[in-house]
């Protein structure tokens, strides 16, 4: 009996390394996610093969942000503690619970990355992203 628990004690610390190992690996898989979906949204946004230079106003050149392409900049994790609204200049991101500051971190780092801010108002803070590119 002594040697079958030996075998069952060491055969659940295998189970907890490879837990820990699966651990990091899905981590790592929800950031090469998160990446792409950056390189997603940034590759529709730049065209293919880039046209001949014709004359165009500003307003015409600038790509319009929609809420699609921002919820694309988060990893599913993240995007499920967020709400989103669409405003007439911009589109306002809200979070649905309290984030943590590892979430926030990572949360307000999406948002500068695609030229956002974050407006501190109490209960009514947000953060805003711009729907024109700067």
């Amino acid at each position: 009996m002594s040697e079958e628990k030996e075998n069952v004690k060491k055969l659940t610390e295998r189970v907890d390394e490879l837990l820990v190992v699966l651990n990091r690996v899905t981590e790592d898989l929800r950031q090469v996610s998160a990446s792409l979906k950056s390189l997603a949204v940034s590759q529709l946004a730049q065209p293919a093969v880039a046209p001949a230079p014709a004359p165009v106003t500003p307003e015409v050149s600038e790509k319009m942000q929609s809420i699609e392409d921002v919820k694309m900049m988060f990893p599913e994790d993240l995007e499920s503690l967020l709400s989103f609204e669409e405003k007439e200049d911009y589109i306002v991101v809200k979070p649905r619970q309290f984030l943590g500051s590892e979430n926030f971190a990572k949360i307000a780092s999406i948002v500068r990355g695609i030229g956002g801010d974050y407006v501190s108002a109490g209960k009514e803070s947000h953060f805003r992203i711009h729907k024109e590119k700067r």
